[in-house]
């Protein structure tokens, strides 16, 4: 279910960019570099144990296959509310762009 859910969100990378930060995304453009385990801002990515990604899946997670995944793209200043508003729409609701 975290794979299939991840991608659902691979195709809404930049709208849920845009929501992820007050700025509409410029605080994060700054922010999210691809260095300093970050991925860069224009391109989602995924992995297991990994820091450098969007979207990090632990690997305890992976080996049970069931868990939590970790979307590591939201700036510290975000909207919660704002933040699992679209994380619902897109990954339970199928709410596409």
């Amino acid at each position: 279910a975290i794979h299939e859910a991840i991608e659902k969100l691979k195709p809404r990378h930049m709208t849920h960019m845009k929501q992820y930060d007050p700025s509409g995304g410029e605080d994060n453009l700054r922010r999210l570099t691809g260095k300093h385990e970050t991925a860069h801002y224009s391109k989602f990515s995924s992995g297991v144990a990994n820091r450098g990604v969007s979207i990090r899946i632990p690997r305890q997670v992976d080996e049970d296959q069931c868990g939590y995944l970790e979307d590591r793209r939201p700036s510290a200043n975000m909207d919660p509310y704002a933040v699992t508003n679209i994380l619902v729409k897109t990954m339970c609701l199928n709410e596409t762009d």
